[in-house]
């Protein structure tokens, strides 16, 4: 089994990329293999409402990664993904790139049903909780069961005054233990 680990942050080895690796020690811990996806830092569009991926189950707009990811979670058994906190909301391209891939595989298609999702969120002081609620709504639409934790699956940034949060750390491992719990049932 495989679980798709994005990285929804223009950091690739940023915060983000500490709470998602949190994770992934987890699953690895109960025999589970991981995939990493990076949005990356280049432009992101947004939906223009063509229509076209009503046929097709893809975007048909071709210069980023939202066929890319499409395909990668077409492969996973399950994904976590995972965003900085801008302005109280997940990164604008990974909501940007979300709502191509989620449109065309899920409005059209259901293509994700049924598989199991978390939502990470890596903030300074505040935000998490709407922009895991965010990214939440997708796998709602979409039929996905949402994995959770014993907490609101966050991490505060480690790099900030505030020093190693002890409490994030043990929730996102419990992310990871609960992500392999749903996968082996």
């Amino acid at each position: 089994m495989k679980v798709l680990l994005v990285n929804g942050s223009p950091h690739r080895k940023g915060e983000t990329y500490n709470a998602l690796s949190l994770v992934e020690t987890a699953l690895n811990e109960k025999g589970i293999g991981t995939e990493w996806f990076w949005i990356g830092n280049k432009p992101v569009r947004g939906c223009v409402d063509c229509g076209k991926c009503s046929k097709t189950f893809r975007c048909v707009l071709l210069d980023d990664a939202c066929n890319d990811l499409i395909e990668a979670i077409l492969k996973s058994d399950g994904v976590v993904i995972g965003s900085p906190v801008y302005f109280a909301a997940p990164n604008g391209a990974l909501c940007a790139l979300l709502d191509r891939v989620f449109y065309a595989a899920s409005t059209h298609g259901g293509l994700f049903k049924g598989k199991p999702a978390a939502a990470v969120a890596s903030c300074m002081r505040s935000g998490a909780n709407s922009t895991i609620d965010r990214i939440n709504k997708y796998f709602s639409f979409s039929e996905m069961p949402i994995v959770s934790s014993n907490y609101w699956n966050m991490l505060f940034d480690t790099q900030s005054q505030m020093g190693t949060d002890e409490k994030g750390n043990k929730t996102m491992q419990t992310l990871g233990y609960n992500m392999v719990a749903i996968l082996q049932k």
